[in-house]
């Protein structure tokens, strides 16, 4: 047993676990290459990456590439966002100008401006739910969810009150209008491959 395990252990028993132990122990773990990693709700999900999900991620990528600079777009970067035990790895994340990391060398969830997931069908489920009411809760302007399975991205604005007040949904081919909102672009959807 290590020390790490002995600390797990410890926290688990007193009921302190953190998400730094969580990502501690990870770290630890023969995650295999190519796995996304990211803890929610105190779980850690594990999903491969598809050819048809990094495509998806990199045309994102590109097109905010318009606005945002290199080093405001990330991918698979842990954000901590609010709720118990959330440490996630978003698909693409954009970031304020001036954003700033923590004392901690972390990315802040109070800088995020926007945010794509693009849905595996294991953890689709987050992506709909617990992720989806995170982010409302960190108040991030826009939340992009585009499911390849069915062809149809979901547009989500307006937080408050830990929830997004607006919702718009189309298929492939629809280009998403972002122009009314922080990102201030529009995403063309023709060129997302489908699964």
């Amino acid at each position: 047993m290590t020390v790490l395990d002995d600390r797990i252990e410890m926290a688990e028993s007193s009921g302190e676990l953190t998400l730094d132990m969580l990502f501690e122990w990870l770290e630890k773990m023969p995650v295999p290459e190519g796995y996304k990693t990211e803890i929610v709700g105190g779980h850690i999900f594990m999903s491969p990456q598809r050819d048809t999900h990094w495509d998806i991620i990199t045309d994102i990528y590109e097109q905010l590439r318009a606005k945002y600079p290199r080093r405001r777009i990330k991918s698979d970067v842990r954000i901590d966002y609010p709720g118990h035990l959330n440490g996630f790895a978003t698909d693409v994340t954009a970031l304020a100008e001036g954003a700033q990391k923590d004392d901690r060398g972390r990315w802040q969830y109070k800088d995020v401006e926007f945010i794509a997931e693009v849905i595996s069908k294991g953890t689709a489920a987050n992506d709909y739910g617990p992720k989806k009411t995170a982010y409302a809760l960190a108040e991030v302007p826009v939340y992009l969810i585009v499911n390849p399975y069915t062809a149809e991205w979901h547009l989500h604005t307006l937080p408050k009150g830990g929830e997004y007040h607006a919702e718009v949904s189309f298929g492939f081919g629809d280009e998403i209008d972002l122009t009314g909102t922080v990102v201030d672009l529009v995403l063309k959807t023709d060129e997302f491959p489908r699964d």
